[in-house]
């Protein structure tokens, strides 16, 4: 019933980097040492040549790039441990693209289509994102707290128990037995279907947040007083639950720190939108129906004919 982000991303790439040494000007972004002393007006190289093949330059700024298109928690993580692993990816890459080049499938129709594809969600995806990045900055994301959170509640918090089985019949069984006095812990753990809580735990679910259930649970439990239990059995896709709430509380108010990622999300959202809305005002659009005339503007999106 609740939701838990990967985290094996991060274990795999640390585990992959530790046998790799970077030299640590290498590492900083900037050019290895010359075995000569430059001379005293020569700029420093910010974008050194990493790597060539087939005279074909891979340098730091290619780097960046990968970097900045990894999930954040990747981003954090030491150059050190990320150069050298996106630097063998990227050789990897520019190897198979010259060897594909030389063996003709460039001129393939469905390859070319794929090619022409990409090319256009890669412009699409540079547009939105000249539209989106500059909005997402700090103030923007102050701002959106500063009227959102910032002296306002928490959310609220509910602490319950549930019993889940796979028919109503079942659950108004336990609920019956329940008002004749059964422990709740003791029947969920002999009844219940939901591995996660019923055997350890007797059925607790800890503390959770709206949107941590699923709506009718939640719906539920926030309608029970802390120490009754449902009085019907209440349906989502995993069966039948009888749900007893232990306690209810208002979280503290969440920090800047613990929201920003979320709010930067948000923001991209609401940029994104804003941005295809514009896009779909400066264009015309013409759709048409099964017979090939042009619809009305206000005409549903024609579907089209089912295939015989």
């Amino acid at each position: 019933m609740r939701t838990f982000g990967p985290a094996k991303a991060i274990a795999t790439m640390a585990l992959l980097a530790s046998t790799i040494i970077v030299p640590p000007a290498l590492a900083a972004g900037t050019a290895p040492a010359a075995s000569k002393p430059a001379a005293a007006t020569a700029p420093a190289d910010t974008n050194p040549r990493l790597a060539s093949v087939n005279g074909q330059d891979i340098r730091l700024n290619d780097i960046r790039q990968a970097i900045a298109t990894m999930p954040d928690q990747l981003r954090k993580l030491p150059e050190n441990v990320i150069i050298p692993i996106l630097l063998n990816q990227l050789v990897d890459q520019k190897a198979i693209q010259i060897v594909a080049e030389k063996s003709g499938l460039a001129k393939q129709p469905d390859v070319q289509h794929q090619m022409e594809v990409a090319a256009q969600n890669a412009l699409q995806n540079a547009y939105l994102s000249s539209q989106v990045t500059p909005g997402l900055t700090d103030d923007a994301v102050k701002a959106y707290y500063d009227k959102n959170y910032a002296n306002k509640p928490g959310a609220e918090e509910i602490h319950a128990r549930h019993i889940l089985v796979p028919t109503e019949e079942q659950a108004n069984d336990i609920i019956k037995q329940l008002k004749g006095g059964a422990n709740f812990a003791d029947l969920a753990t002999k009844l219940s279907k939901d591995p996660g809580s019923a055997k350890q735990n007797g059925g607790d679910l800890g503390w959770f947040k709206k949107g941590d259930m699923l709506p009718a649970f939640w719906d539920a439990a926030s309608t029970l007083q802390p120490n009754s239990f449902s009085q019907t059995p209440v349906h989502t896709q995993y069966g039948w639950h009888v749900i007893q709430v232990l306690g209810k509380r208002t979280a503290a108010t969440p920090t800047l720190d613990s929201m920003r990622d979320q709010i930067r999300q948000k923001l991209i959202q609401e940029g994104v939108q804003k941005a295809v809305s514009s896009a779909v005002g400066q264009v015309k659009i013409v759709r048409y129906g099964p017979d090939g005339k042009a619809l009305p503007d206000n005409a549903p999106t024609p579907q089209p004919a089912a295939a015989h």
